[in-house]
């Protein structure tokens, strides 16, 4: 087993995804600002995080808060200005914490200059940068292919007598990455930031880069499987998307952005894979040649009812089989529910445990963390009104679902402070609620059992562990609300139910390293709920 030393970094730290419309106002207009995650460095680096996921900052419409790009190399007005980027680059290199942008390849902003250069005419520089087709005879679509937020993905734009393909909202239409135009042009936007001194990139839906050219309708989708998260009826989960997505090109085309990326020491690309084959599909974008990392949604869409041992060992061995595969892995992030809501009860009582419990798991998986903001404070999502919802994904599938607001309202660091401490506006751009207030930072620094003082200690400690960091993984069978494995020395336990068990250990423990909520007697083990603990074996 190689040490922690002989790994990359990426592979070592621990990273924490920051959405900066809800990290901290500094402007005072209820949005959150680069400023706000300058002057919040010093509590990312306390919490022992190595790395941060900034998702979008870059000049937008906000029509999908970010991940419509109008224009790839300037800082939206609304986050701030371009020297506000480059001095938080700046001040979290001195703090020793590595920077990744979430640059969205697939589509641009329908404002931006390629698309309105585009729109003009068929015979134009750039009339082939994105995917346009011609109607049916009929006048409909060319296809039957539909957008992940409802709806055709296609719309009419008369001047060219063509439809536009967009497969997330109408003002984010496909680039044409068949083009190599096209592929150069976003080849030069990533050499942009590796320039600026980015330390590495996530990918958004990078799955998304190309589409079947001959424009072949995609067949239903009998599995009875469903993507959503809602549980409820969604027109894109009714069909299996083989021709509009994570096409052999798109991985292709990773090798490309890999071979410009080697020009740079130590960058690293992590790839954002969402599609019904999970992990064997995120493997399949990594590489010696390829990205470093991806991570599925495999964890990210589970819900309450496979809350259990098994889909979690289930996850972790096939990916470990993929012995070539470095997987990233998160439990929520700014599309998700956040996990201690969607991983408990309605009326669970003991959350504060849960959200302890789930940070130590994640932080002992064999691959790479990422932690999103709010998890080391264990929010909850936020039940939000009709009126409140900003999402447009939300607002079409309403009132099946509220979109993805619950988990993007704004963090809360002071208690009693106006919109706890995150911004001095009047109204900010995502209500603050009283329960998240009474989970505030300051609050939370002052209890020395907090999820947040928790999770401070778990990252400290796993710094210390070789097993933890590039230890393999291996389970033992405890029944479906035990989950238990090895990495290496180290065995893990987590009760993942809110009750108390009695279980018996493995005979080949030594001693405890580390123990939470539990009690040890001998080899004979009482977790309390949600407990979980460390052994050296």
């Amino acid at each position: 087993m190689p040490s922690r030393s002989d790994l990359p970094w990426w592979k070592r730290c621990v990273f924490y995804q920051v959405y900066p419309r809800s990290f901290l106002d500094t402007s005072g207009n209820g949005v959150g600002d680069l400023n706000g995650i300058r002057q919040k460095l010093n509590y990312i680096a306390e919490l022992g995080i190595e790395g941060i996921w900034i998702s979008p900052f870059f000049k937008s419409p906000q029509k999908d808060y970010g991940y419509d790009v109008s224009d790839y190399r300037k800082v939206d007005p609304l986050f701030g200005r371009d020297e506000d980027f480059k001095m938080l680059l700046d001040e979290a290199h001195k703090r020793g914490l590595k920077v990744l942008v979430d640059l969205v390849l697939s589509h641009t902003s329908d404002q931006h200059d390629w698309f309105q250069e585009s729109r003009q005419s068929r015979n134009n520089p750039k009339s082939d940068w994105y995917v346009w087709a011609d109607p049916k005879p009929d006048g409909s679509p060319p296809n039957n292919w539909l957008s992940v937020f409802g709806g055709p993905a296609w719309s009419y734009y008369a001047k060219r007598g063509q439809y536009c393909l967009h497969q997330f909202l109408k003002e984010q239409p496909d680039l044409n990455f068949h083009n190599e135009d096209v592929r150069n042009a976003i080849l030069d936007v990533i050499r942009y930031w590796c320039e600026q001194g980015v330390d590495g990139f996530r990918f958004d839906a990078i799955i998304h880069t190309f589409s079947d050219q001959k424009l072949r309708d995609n067949p239903p989708n009998t599995s009875g499987v469903s993507m959503t998260q809602f549980g409820g009826p969604d027109l894109y989960n009714m069909q299996q998307h083989i021709y509009d997505r994570n096409l052999p090109e798109a991985e292709a085309f990773t090798k490309d952005i890999r071979k410009l990326l080697d020009e740079y020491p130590n960058i690293k690309a992590l790839g954002e894979i969402c599609s019904e084959k999970t992990h064997i599909d995120a493997a399949a974008y990594c590489g010696a040649d390829k990205l470093h990392s991806a991570y599925s949604f495999e964890l990210l869409k589970l819900g309450f009812d496979k809350f259990n041992a098994s889909s979690f060992k289930k996850a972790m061995e096939e990916t470990a089989a993929l012995d070539f595969f470095w997987p990233s892995w998160s439990f929520s992030n700014h599309d998700m529910i956040r996990s201690v809501t969607r991983w408990s009860k309605e009326n669970c009582a003991n959350r504060s445990a849960l959200a302890k419990c789930l940070n130590a798991l994640l932080l002992s998986l064999r691959g790479t963390p990422y932690l999103y903001q709010g998890e080391e404070l264990g929010l909850p999502d936020v039940p939000l009104a009709f009126e409140e919802i900003q999402d447009p994904w939300g607002i079409f599938l309403w009132p099946e679902w509220q979109g993805r607001d619950g988990c993007r309202t704004p963090m809360p660091w002071t208690k009693d402070a106006p919109h706890a401490g995150f911004s001095s506006a009047e109204k900010t751009w995502l209500p603050v609620p009283q329960s998240h207030a009474d989970l505030a930072v300051d609050t939370q620094e002052r209890d020395a059992n907090s999820v947040l003082n928790v999770t401070r200690t778990l990252i400290a400690w796993r710094k210390e562990q070789d097993d933890l960091i590039s230890g393999d993984i291996a389970f033992y069978d405890l029944g479906e609300d035990i989950l238990c494995f090895r990495r290496n020395r180290t065995l893990c336990v987590f009760n993942l139910r809110d009750e108390t068990f009695d279980i018996e250990l493995p005979t080949e423990i030594r001693e405890n390293l580390k123990l939470f909520s539990l009690i040890r007697s001998g080899n004979r083990l009482r977790l309390n709920s949600f407990g979980f603990g460390f052994f050296s074996i």
